[in-house]
């Protein structure tokens, strides 16, 4: 069968591809099975043009995959009722497959070929898509608004080998989420996700998932940009790069950070996060009031920050569409393994609507469109209601959220940070009321230095509470050291 790799300008002729090519490299894997392993990596099912291809390699590399034989006789058994393999030949046309392979050597060559053929068509459709949707002229369809859909789809595109996912069979679900379970054993037993640093809420979340949306809430005072810039830190701080057991490069450790900081300026956060690397309060860092012993751990720890991977967007009221048009960017760039907006409320929507219900909706599923298409966890600080002060236990609850109809139904975990040592210090006796003061002084004690991150609601696991220390003078959290692990177990 020929090949075809060019059209004319209007089109009409056959998209580029090589069904000499695909038959010969699946005639390669089926009486070598080794083949498979070399071009693995570099072609997925949906580069195949013809359809029938399309499902022999599918259904090889899920037999390989599983250890098993992939041969014209062992695979013949899944595609007997394959109504495009009956119109070739049926059983006969994998025989016929096998017998013209070619050497093993030239796989690699052929692969590469046919991803780039499917790459050049996906390229065709999009580049048609892009001149349609501008020649009509519609009122809802703002020029702007096409340039983010094109780059989006050109960035999945350049990403995934494809611009549109559509479907997909169950068995590549089942072999993604075995990968991800064969990733938490390999860390033997450990976490499916990136870890916070934070032990006890690893714990509780397993890490933070790939696509989750996680909302982090609490009242003002509470902590909330603390705990984010503290999770940041961790994670750009063991960033460790290598393979993957998926064959790809990424972090292995850790992870590439990007923060938006909608509210505080980039130079404050970085402020907050030397201050708790370094062990130097915060307002002495602004003032410039150090010792020399203090000003000497400052400038270390700025040595020490130099190259982590945490990048800061301080741009204020960006809309959502251009807050995943720059995450796109810096995935593309210099990679992205976590994502942090601080805070929901200040990210703006892309139109205006007519209530904040539906803008902040909006913005909720736009972060976790953003979730899922760059495959990496978002999480996203949000306000709550003033209803909790006027409760006499000031613990919060989903029905807290701010416009929480959305939040709550987006959001993968829903967390709260809360400090009761803050409302415990406003509630001080006077002097003159002993038994009271002393009272009060035990409390305190009890309390100080504590904090709890309630999870009130978690897609794939348990609710409750983690306990965390928090040392207000470096803004840090850490994990909390339980009186039976007193002589075990380090800060």
């Amino acid at each position: 069968m020929n090949e075809v790799t060019s059209f004319n300008a209007t089109g009409t002729d056959a998209m580029p591809h090589s069904i000499e090519a695909e038959q010969q490299l699946l005639g390669a894997i089926l009486t070598n099975n080794d083949v498979y392993d070399r071009v693995a990596s570099i072609i997925q099912p949906h580069h195949f043009y013809d359809p029938v291809h399309e499902r022999i390699y599918e259904v090889a590399a899920a037999r390989i995959a599983k250890g098993n034989l992939a041969s014209p006789v062992t695979i013949k058994t899944f595609l007997e009722d394959d109504e495009g393999l009956k119109e070739l030949g049926g059983p006969a046309y994998l025989a016929k497959l096998a017998g013209a392979a070619i050497s093993a050597f030239a796989a690699r060559d052929y692969a590469q070929m046919i991803y780039d053929m499917a790459i050049r068509r996906e390229l065709i459709g999009l580049g048609h898509e892009i001149a349609d949707h501008a020649t009509r002229a519609d009122v809802d369809s703002e020029p702007r608004d096409q340039i983010v859909m094109a780059e989006q789809k050109l960035y999945k595109l350049s990403e995934q080998g494809q611009s549109e996912s559509g479907f997909q069979s169950f068995l590549k679900a089942v072999t993604d989420a075995v990968n991800v379970a064969n990733a938490a054993y390999q860390r033997d037993g450990g976490l499916a996700g990136v870890s916070t640093g934070l032990i006890d809420m690893d714990k509780k979340l397993g890490g933070l998932h790939k696509s989750d949306l996680l909302i982090l809430a609490g009242r003002p005072s509470m902590g909330k940009t603390s705990l984010a810039t503290n999770i940041a830190f961790n994670i750009a701080k063991a960033y460790k790069r290598g393979q993957r057991p998926d064959g790809n490069e990424g972090a292995i450790e850790g992870g590439v950070v990007g923060f938006y900081s909608l509210e505080m300026s980039a130079e404050q956060l970085a402020a907050r996060v030397l201050s708790e690397a370094s062990e130097v309060p915060s307002e002495q860092i602004r003032r410039g009031d150090m010792t020399e012993g203090e000003f000497r751990r400052f400038v270390e720890a700025a040595k020490t920050l130099e190259s982590c991977p945490l990048y800061i967007d301080d741009t204020p009221a960006l809309p959502i569409s251009q807050l995943a048009a720059r995450a796109r960017r810096l995935k593309r760039t210099h990679g992205l393994d976590v994502l942090i907006v601080d805070y929901l409320q200040l990210v703006r929507p892309a139109s205006a609507k007519d209530s904040r219900v539906n803008e902040v909706s909006e913005i909720t599923q736009g972060l976790k469109a953003i979730a899922k298409e760059l495959d990496i966890p978002v999480i996203a600080l949000s306000q709550l209601s003033r209803q909790v002060e006027s409760r006499e236990d000031k613990r919060p609850q989903l029905s807290d959220l701010r416009e929480s109809g959305s939040i709550e139904q987006d959001a993968d975990v829903v967390m709260f940070v809360f400090r009761e040592e803050y409302y415990a210090e406003r509630e001080k006796p006077g002097d003159d009321q002993l038994d009271k003061m002393a009272e009060w002084q035990a409390r305190m004690e009890k309390l100080h230095g504590k904090a709890e991150v309630i999870i009130g609601k978690q897609r794939h696991g348990p609710i409750g509470t983690v306990e965390l220390s928090f040392e207000g003078r470096f803004t840090r959290f850490g994990n909390l050291v339980k009186p039976w692990q007193q002589g075990d177990q380090e800060f």
